[in-house]
């Protein structure tokens, strides 16, 4: 009996050992500098559309241009981003995650900075097309070294920590901009970058990549991923799931201003305000979802959900009759709840593919989403010339969560996923 109990409290012992180690490894040095690294990132990326009016009209982009001429360094952004992708990518898989974590937090760091001193549309958009090439190499490396570094039980925690933690900085973004004028915003956005660097000394590469790279196989050939047939769906499915997220963040929460006063509201909406209130969304979001994948075991199941809840809350947000600016930020808030797929997005985006190539999907994925706005802005302006703001944006934005849905019922389930293996 003495040593059944012995033994009993022997497995005891182990598995409580088990579990401090599991919680060890997710609050590691290497998650929380992702983290962090996303958390400065997603400050760049939505500062403009924080600062984008009172920007815009201190370098004399006024009136109906603000809608127009004012989406451009927006646009410019997210083509630097696409561009960037394809080269951060390449080089986490060539190089290593840690290179692209180092090189693009440099890089839109100092041209966060510049864009301080833009005096002119051109400045702008060029500066912003320089910072976007910059950060689109943060949240796919992030991802990509936390999912290999992570034992696989608890792989979606840490991705949804780096996610939670990230869309945050959505919210300082906001905070500061009420205290600083917009130049200053952009300069403390480079600065937080270069203090990031300091923290990121001593963190260490991820195991399946230094021994992906003593084995003679393909790393970052970013052809691979358009043959065979296969692989090239997979991973067009990949991009297509995340479509919607930046029309409800570049069309309805960056011009929630226009919006307001079109629909009717008593006030004309904030744009800093909708977008801090919509990232608040996307924060906790990102928290449920990968909960609730880790509960339920599926990655699939949870987008699904989401893209379901985005479709009901776009209709709510467009055609609701109450006109009170306080149902139109919680409106905003809920639109980002449904958007709260977007770290597990880019999660399935880095189990669907091997380790010789899932930086460059990871990286490229997401940014390739973003840069689908340039295409959704295009096809909205078009349609609102037509059928009014309304009309275009609710067509856009049911066109683009179809196209969602589709793409995630042909997509494989990776919840399970053994990710040590390379593609062929």
């Amino acid at each position: 009996m003495t040593d059944l109990s012995n033994k009993s409290l022997k497995n005891d012992e182990n598995h409580i050992q088990k579990e401090k180690t599991t919680w060890q490894n997710l609050m590691s040095i290497p998650v929380w500098v992702a983290a962090l690294g996303y958390f400065v990132d997603v400050y760049d990326l939505i500062l403009f559309s924080v600062v984008r009016i009172e920007s815009l009209k201190s370098i004399g982009i006024t009136g109906d241009k603000l809608a127009t001429d004012g989406l451009i360094p927006l646009n410019t952004q997210m083509l630097g981003m696409l561009v960037g992708g394809i080269i951060w990518g390449i080089l986490g898989d060539k190089k290593g995650r840690l290179s692209v974590l180092f090189g693009s937090i440099l890089l839109y760091s100092l041209a966060n900075i510049a864009n301080g001193f833009a005096t002119n549309l051109t400045q702008y958009s060029i500066l912003r097309f320089i910072a976007g090439v910059g950060l689109a190499g943060e949240l796919g490396a992030g991802i990509t070294l936390v999912a290999e570094i992570l034992p696989k039980k608890i792989r979606g925690y840490g991705t949804t920590l780096v996610g939670t933690v990230g869309m945050l900085g959505a919210v300082l973004a906001y905070l500061i901009s009420t205290i600083f004028d917009w130049r200053t915003c952009y300069f403390i956005g480079g600065g937080l970058g270069l203090m990031l660097l300091v923290l990121r000394v001593g963190v260490f590469e991820s195991g399946m990549f230094h021994q992906t790279k003593q084995q003679q196989v393909q790393r970052g050939n970013f052809f691979m991923l358009f043959t065979p047939k296969k692989r090239f769906l997979k991973y067009l499915y990949c991009i297509l799931i995340g479509f919607p997220t930046w029309f409800v963040i570049g069309i309805l929460i960056t011009l929630a201003p226009e919006f307001s006063e079109y629909l009717g509201f008593q006030e004309k909406a904030s744009a800093g305000k909708a977008v801090m209130y919509a990232y608040l969304g996307i924060s906790i979001g990102d928290l449920l979802t990968g909960i609730l994948s880790q509960w339920l075991q599926s990655r699939k199941k949870v987008v699904l959900y989401c893209i379901l809840m985005a479709i009901l809350m776009t209709i709510f947000y467009l055609v609701a009759p109450i006109k009170t600016l306080t149902f139109f930020y919680l409106n905003c808030f809920l639109l980002g709840i449904s958007m709260g797929y977007w770290a597990l997005f880019v999660t399935i985006a880095a189990e669907q593919f091997g380790t010789n190539l899932r930086a460059t999907v990871a990286t490229t994925v997401p940014n390739i989403a973003r840069g689908t706005l340039v295409l959704v802005t295009i096809l909205f302006q078009f349609i609102k010339e037509n059928m009014g703001l309304t009309w275009a944006a609710l067509s856009v934005g049911m066109l683009t969560m179809l196209i969602a849905l589709v793409a995630l019922y042909f997509m494989e389930e990776t919840f399970s996923k053994d990710l040590n293996y390379n593609e062929q």
